[in-house]
């Protein structure tokens, strides 16, 4: 298990400097901007979420495994070189389309704001992330991403202090993850290919052949991410719709914790000198679930006295939204593990892709319903039935692939 240990370590404890610091930053956002100001921005950084799943495509789920088989230096700066291609043909479309839709989401006068927080936010899709994980190196995560994130938050801190104006920060981050992006594919991608030549054909072969991985992606993100941009655009009520922001705000922070977990198990459950991967699965289901029992009881219980004390009282999350929370972040966390390590690899994309998308269409709506009636609580109801939903579909197939895992090799059949 040392190695295990070590690898969590490094893929925890870095990207936790990138965060611990932004988040810290929020207490002072949440006291200069007010209830309006603070949904607005909160919604841009929602939508930012969606866009940024939208431009990874597919890479987060299907990129580590194939850097990891793919062995030589070359065959990975080919890999990568292709995915910079393909992301980049997508973020020409999506990220205007992001911009006008935060634009109509925001109140008033924090336009800018939750532009450039979304911006921030959805240039997380060209992250490196993934090959770090795949190549099990965490140094490649500290270095390419949690640092510049890091240092954009500590330029940034000052001047929102003394000057109010939120759309530093997120200034300031794109800014960094450009520089970021460039001194990598410079050292780890191949010469001369950042941008296509021919759109068509990476469309034609990098795009659509991964479509189906990517509809997990997209429909699983886009219930995800729309519970605050639909309770900010359907409930008048400021304060109320500021209190579920503060509430999805701990939440995505808890988030973190499922997804350094899970690049964590990933690559140690699928590697091919394992002596007994059976073992290692059923390691990682049980990480998984008793995470999300941890992390599920904590938003239930403390969520809304953490949030008083990270904000405001005047943006205090709700008890009950709270409590939906952590039923949300519990069937996550449980439903990870049958997603990344038993059925993707087995190439059920289509079983995932199915539950996805009726886990997605009822969460929605009743998202969409409950934020009508205006009823708050409820909407994060919809995202837990959602949650249920993926995870009840799942568990049968991964529970019936599970005792056929011999090696990486019978999974990835």
């Amino acid at each position: 298990m040392k190695p295990v240990l070590l690898r969590l370590a490094g893929f925890t404890l870095l990207p936790l400097l990138a965060l611990v610091l932004p988040f810290l930053l929020l207490p002072i956002i949440s006291r200069v901007v007010g209830a309006d100001g603070w949904s607005s921005i909160m919604s841009g950084q929602a939508i930012g979420v969606f866009a940024a799943t939208i431009i990874l495509w597919s890479w987060n789920i299907s990129g580590p495994v194939e850097i990891a088989r793919s062995g030589a230096a070359p065959a990975r700066a080919a890999l990568y070189s292709s995915s910079i291609r393909s992301r980049t043909v997508i973020a020409a479309i999506v990220l205007p389309l992001m911009t006008l839709i935060v634009v109509f989401v925001a109140k008033d006068g924090f336009e800018l704001d939750a532009v450039t927080m979304a911006w921030a936010t959805a240039l997380t899709g060209f992250s490196p992330a993934w090959y770090g994980i795949g190549t099990g190196q965490p140094r490649i995560l500290a270095v390419y991403d949690t640092l510049p994130r890091f240092f954009a938050a500590v330029i940034s801190a000052p001047l929102i202090l003394f000057t109010g104006q939120i759309w530093t920060y997120g200034a300031a981050t794109v800014v960094a993850v450009l520089v970021a992006l460039v001194s990598f594919h410079r050292r780890f991608g191949e010469a001369g290919t950042w941008f296509p030549k021919r759109p068509g054909a990476v469309v034609r072969e990098l795009i659509l052949p991964h479509a189906g991985t990517a509809g997990i992606n997209l429909t699983g993100s886009a219930y995800a991410s729309s519970p605050l941009p639909i309770a900010t655009a359907t409930v008048p009520t400021a304060a109320a719709t500021a209190g579920f922001a503060s509430a999805d705000a701990i939440y995505r922070l808890g988030l973190f914790s499922v997804v350094a977990l899970g690049n964590t198990f990933q690559g140690w459950t699928l590697e091919r000198d394992a002596a007994d991967p059976r073992r290692r699965h059923l390691v990682a289901l049980a990480a998984h679930a008793v995470l999300g029992v941890a992390g599920g009881t904590f938003l239930a219980l403390f969520a809304p006295w953490v949030s008083s004390v990270m904000f405001v009282e005047a943006v205090r999350a709700d008890t009950l939204t709270c409590v939906y929370f952590g039923v949300s972040f519990f069937f996550l966390s449980a439903s990870t593990p049958l997603i990344r390590n038993l059925l993707i690899p087995a190439r059920r994309q289509k079983t995932v892709l199915l539950w996805t998308a009726v886990s997605a269409v009822v969460g929605v709506l009743l998202m969409f319903l409950a934020g009508l009636a205006a009823n708050v609580p409820g909407v994060a109801l919809g995202m837990a039935v959602s949650e249920a939903i993926l995870f009840a579909g799942l568990l049968v197939p991964a529970l019936r692939i599970l005792p056929t895992v011999t090696s990486p090799a019978t999974v990835d059949r």
